[in-house]
């Protein structure tokens, strides 16, 4: 019996090497993930999910994991690739929060939002609008199927990231930098909006206290742009959340553009 068992058992250890693997890969990815990654999510439910991946992820990729092992001496860096690999694709998903971020302060900062409803939030403290566009975001992504599209290209990072091989220095810079500035013209398109209503009121202000200069324009304008920047939110902010989260549903389709190939 014991020389029957001893392919099952021999099978077995092979998948849980391939289980741990994966696991490496994917809690990196998780931890800076939107939505499952976020410092609100308790840890336990964060660990939960990346096993939940790793199952999810396994079969798939499995034999292409197994073949790279290494069969000895060289274990501590194939833990040292897959894990580089899963923040590298972990960071590519942060720029995303972070253009939300940035989109929410700098609508704040131009329609002088930042401090009438200023966030209180200790751990990342940001202006009200940012707090609402992230967490808009996020659902909205979460409704739209981030679980299986992440799925899907944690499946195509092994592509692009063979297992067992540190990502080349030169293209993950060159990628980072594109990733970053696109971020940032996204975050830019975003508050676009709020950018040009506040252009609008202060040349309007500045016209009113040039004609009226005994008129208190300040006193006035405030409640004005008040308002206005609240019925701008009404107005756009569904829209800001749409072309986000078809920023990000493109970027998971293709996440590193083939300049991996």
């Amino acid at each position: 019996m014991t020389l029957d068992l001893g392919p099952l058992m021999s099978i077995g250890q092979d998948r849980l090497l391939a289980g741990f693997a994966v696991f490496l890969r994917v809690g990196a990815i998780m931890a800076l993930m939107p939505a499952f990654g976020e410092r609100s999510v308790p840890l336990r439910v964060r660990l939960g999910v990346a096993l939940a991946f790793t199952v999810i992820v396994v079969p798939s990729v499995s034999g292409q994991v197994l073949s790279s092992i290494p069969k000895q001496g060289t274990g501590a860096i194939f833990l040292a690739t897959e894990t580089i690999s899963g923040l590298v694709l972990g960071m590519g998903f942060r720029l995303f929060v972070l253009a939300l971020q940035t989109a929410g302060a700098v609508a704040a900062q131009s329609t002088s939002l930042s401090q009438a409803f200023g966030g209180s939030a200790v751990l990342d403290p940001q202006p009200a609008i940012g707090h609402m566009l992230v967490f808009g975001g996020l659902a909205i992504a979460v409704m739209s199927g981030l679980h299986v599209r992440l799925a899907e290209t944690i499946i195509l990072s092994y592509d692009y990231f063979p297992p067992g091989k540190f990502p080349g220095a030169g293209e993950v810079a060159n990628w980072g930098v594109a990733q970053t500035a696109s971020a940032f013209s996204l975050a830019f398109t975003l508050a676009a909006p709020f950018v040009i209503a506040s252009l609008v009121y202060n040349v309007a202000l500045g016209i009113i206290n040039r004609a009226m200069p005994q008129l208190m324009v300040a006193f006035v304008g405030a409640p004005a742009i008040t308002a206005g920047a609240l019925f701008l939110m009404f107005l756009v902010m569904p829209l800001m959340l749409a072309i986000w989260s078809d920023a990000l549903m493109q970027f998971m389709q293709n996440p590193f553009g083939g300049g991996y190939e």
